[in-house]
């Protein structure tokens, strides 16, 4: 049976580490809330944004596409990965890993290992992919300030490389947040831009005065876009983390409450025991010395 003074100690530590999982959890609920309203204000633009594009896109001139809606043959790809900074949120970090994984294997299997490359958005992710040599960049900083202004040098990054011929597709993998208990892997893709999908509908006869042009305004907003877009996977994984990371506090510290009762009733049957056994001694002890 257990030493008392074995268990005593695991019921302190057990419980010292169930205060730190519930304060984790309620500094997680209280950043989560500033997360889902930066991510709830986002949507509705990045949407507006990609609708507007759309349409201007679709009766375009070629030329003012062709810096990042022209498809090539790819020979090399780069994936942003976007992580957290830190763990002790489930699966949230993994869950990417293994969807860039899963990409690479569904997608680019016919290509060499070497020619993908990974730009992390988050320490997690620039530490895995820093030891298997497939890390550009360094986007570690990002979430200690996350602003549009600290996740544009990535994205600009990636636009850079595309235009110059680096890589000849871009994609993104990241978590989507849908509720503290929901978060979905996401795979989209940012370079090239895929055709403008939008349906036709009664304001697309509508003739538009454009000022300067019809391209300027496209060079101007196609830039803006993918910005945007990588803005927006990265406030999204940053809600995501903090509802993964709640749920996996909250889950944490009812284990813990419950290996705690557990532990009790070893501490408390273990006494019982060994006052059981100290009685004996005593009545052994007193019967010996009548008889003697």
């Amino acid at each position: 049976m257990a030493n008392l003074k074995e268990v005593r100690s695991r019921i302190q530590s057990v419980s010292s580490t169930q205060q730190i999982t519930k304060a984790m959890k309620m500094v997680s609920a209280a950043k989560l809330r500033r997360a889902q309203d930066n991510i709830v204000r986002m949507r509705p633009y990045a949407q507006r944004l990609g609708a507007m594009l759309a349409n201007l896109t679709r009766t375009a001139d070629a030329e003012a596409m062709s810096d990042y809606g022209v498809p090539r043959p790819v020979r090399r790809v780069l994936v942003v990965a976007v992580t957290s900074d830190r763990g002790l949120a489930g699966a949230f970090n993994s869950n990417v890993f293994k969807g860039v994984a899963a990409l690479v294997r569904e997608r680019y299997a016919s290509l060499p290992e070497s020619a993908v490359s990974v730009l992390a958005i988050g320490k997690k992710a620039h530490d895995y992919y820093t030891k298997r040599g497939q890390a550009v960049g360094n986007y570690t900083h990002v979430f200690a300030q996350l602003s549009f202004e600290t996740v544009r040098g990535a994205a600009e990054v990636a636009m850079d490389g595309f235009r110059a011929g680096t890589y000849d597709e871009v994609m993104v993998v990241f978590n989507e947040f849908r509720n503290v208990a929901t978060q979905i892997v996401r795979t989209e893709q940012l370079l090239p831009l895929l055709p403008a999908e939008a349906p036709v509908t009664a304001t697309s006869n509508v003739d538009y005065l454009f000022e300067p042009t019809k391209e300027d305004i496209v060079r101007t907003l196609i830039p803006q876009s993918i910005k945007i877009q990588v803005y927006k996977a990265v406030l999204e994984s940053n809600a995501s983390e903090h509802g993964a990371r709640m749920t996996a506090m909250e889950k944490a510290t009812e284990n813990a409450g419950e290996l705690l009762k557990s532990l009790k009733l070893t501490y408390n049957r273990t006494r019982q025991a060994a006052i059981t056994t100290e009685i004996l001694e005593i009545v052994g002890g007193a019967e010996a010395l009548a008889a003697g």
